[in-house]
């Protein structure tokens, strides 16, 4: 009877879960947008309203907007608009003709709205983009009211329910301080953090978990270990209700890039397998001071920096291994169009540091706090006023020289491919063929101290022209020879020259694919 219960319980606060998620139920901040005249802030206003865009049409003149819509602003009622809800075109003062797309499901929804005016010509040319008739309207309109109303009753009912269902669980023997703390006890009913993201990822192109959701993960963590430092902070291994999850723990004097960080891992569309997993963001306030924690997907293996100190590879996994690298970034470095399209980004630190490896022998790119974005609509770059630069070891000439066009977006995604070549080579030292390997070394050991300055790295890649040693022995074994020619052209002191991240990820899957037919 009580395993029915349970059930019971488990089964509505995971539909309860699926509600909570929607945009309606969720009221912690406000709705970013992207705004045309905003320049003083980026382009962005926020709204407790909704994103929109509009085309508007005067003596055939086509005007774009967008920018954000205030409740202050709707009408009829203080809960919607029905300029926003109307689907044909709208006339303004003197005769002036517009459309109107509003949405308010994420962040900055409105940057690829631009909305069109039906077809004109023809007999139909008056009709709206979408026909209804008043009466679908007005059922539109109660439908809505009464989700809205709806919506509170269900969280409400929740939030008795969870507070019912605690306090009629005895303790466990021996536990008298079995709470949300405890990491092997579900309150959820056996929801995972791989379910909610799943929940949320599925079809939508979302942005991640709630902020509610995902300060909920956050404040039920325990830190376990310390597995690695930087000039960032720290990083942890967490547990979260049974699950490994790694926390990166910033400095307060490193808010900046910690908020950077989490926006661009939040950005639309952005997950993937060769991209490292995002599961939440929180500032903890422990009475001293401010914590600013960054929680992503747990790796056993570690860096690939890590890995391959202590690992060899073979011919296979080094391919594997330079694939999954190749296909993370030639994800990161795509532009997806679309209302749900994900911008182009462009990494700027990547390094075998910033790799991590995944139990399948594939790798995972994380470290995105230094990363750009590509705004097409503007075409522009938004890169941020930060301290940070990237590490001097990796830095492609350009950059080194200070030559790079900071206002093209390629150049970033080229001085990616450059640092992506140095990583190969890396990886390539430690396949082992028949008992024969090379020691790891980072790049360029053999020409610039530990911590080399700006002007070092500059005389050694500029000046001299110098690159990565490749042995001989490396001609003879095919696998090797690949990875050789592809470095190379990664390596060009011309940026132009260089190979895509693309071109980089079918040429290595070519070759795999051969391998497999052999």
């Amino acid at each position: 009877m009580r395993g029915a219960y349970d059930g019971g319980i488990a089964s509505f606060l995971a539909l309860a879960l699926l509600c909570l998620f929607h945009t309606s139920c969720f009221v912690d901040g406000l709705l970013k947008c992207y705004c045309d005249i905003c320049q003083e802030t980026n382009h962005t206003c926020e709204t407790d309203g909704y994103c929109f865009a509009s085309t508007s049409l005067e003596n055939d003149m086509k005007t774009y907007a967008w920018r954000c819509y205030d409740k202050v602003h709707f009408f009829p009622a203080p809960e919607y608009s029905v300029w926003c809800q109307a689907n044909s075109t709208l006339y303004g003062p003197g005769g002036v003709e517009y459309v109107v797309d509003c949405c308010d499901h994420f962040d900055f929804c409105n940057r690829n709205l631009t909305p069109s005016f039906p077809s004109r010509g023809g007999p139909y040319s008056r009709l709206p983009r979408r026909v209804r008739s008043d009466g679908d309207d007005a059922a539109w309109v109660t439908w809505k009211m009464a989700l809205m109303i709806a919506m509170p009753i269900c969280v409400i009912c929740v939030v008795v329910m969870v507070i019912y269902h605690v306090r009629k669980t005895p303790e466990r023997p021996g536990n008298s301080d079995d709470s949300q703390e405890a990491p092997d006890r579900p309150i959820l009913g056996g929801v995972t953090i791989r379910d909610m993201l799943e929940m949320t990822t599925s079809g939508s192109g979302s942005v991640g978990l709630p902020l509610l959701v995902q300060r909920s993960i956050a404040r039920q963590i325990q830190l376990v270990e310390t597995i690695g430092k930087g000039r960032f902070g720290e990083v942890w291994r967490g547990r979260w209700r049974g699950e490994n999850v790694a926390v990166k723990i910033f400095s307060s004097r490193e808010e900046r890039s910690w908020f950077r960080e989490a926006e661009i891992y939040q950005t639309v569309m952005l997950r993937h397998d060769n991209i490292l997993g995002f599961i939440a963001a929180d500032n903890k306030d422990n009475g001293t001071w401010t914590q600013l924690w960054l929680i992503t997907d747990y790796h056993e293996k570690g860096s690939l920096f890590d890995y391959l100190n202590r690992s060899t590879v073979d011919t296979n996994g080094m391919i594997r291994m330079a694939l999954s690298i190749a296909t993370g970034l030639a994800h990161l470095h795509m532009e997806i169009v679309g209302t749900q399209g994900k911008p182009a980004i462009a990494h700027r630190d990547l390094k075998s540091k910033n790799i991590l490896v995944k139990t399948n022998g594939t790798c995972a790119i994380g470290d995105l706090g230094l990363a750009v974005r590509h705004d097409v609509i503007t075409d522009t770059v938004d890169i941020q006023l930060n301290n940070r630069v990237g590490t001097k070891r990796y830095m492609a000439p350009e950059v080194l020289e200070e030559t790079i066009n900071m206002n093209h977006f390629d150049s970033f995604k080229r001085a990616d491919v450059y640092a992506l070549g140095l990583i190969l080579w890396e990886i390539a030292r430690r396949c082992n063929v028949g008992g024969i390997h090379d020691e790891y070394q980072l790049p360029f050991y053999d020409l610039v101290p530990s911590d080399p300055t700006i002007e070092e790295m500059r005389k050694v890649v500029c000046t001299d022209r110098q690159r990565p040693s490749i042995p001989n022995r490396w001609q003879s074994i095919e696998a090797l020879q690949v990875m050789s020619k592809v470095m190379k052209e990664c390596w060009y002191h011309n940026a132009a020259a260089r190979l895509t991240a693309l071109r980089i990820k079918k040429s290595l899957a070519n070759y795999g694919a051969m391998e497999d037919l052999k």
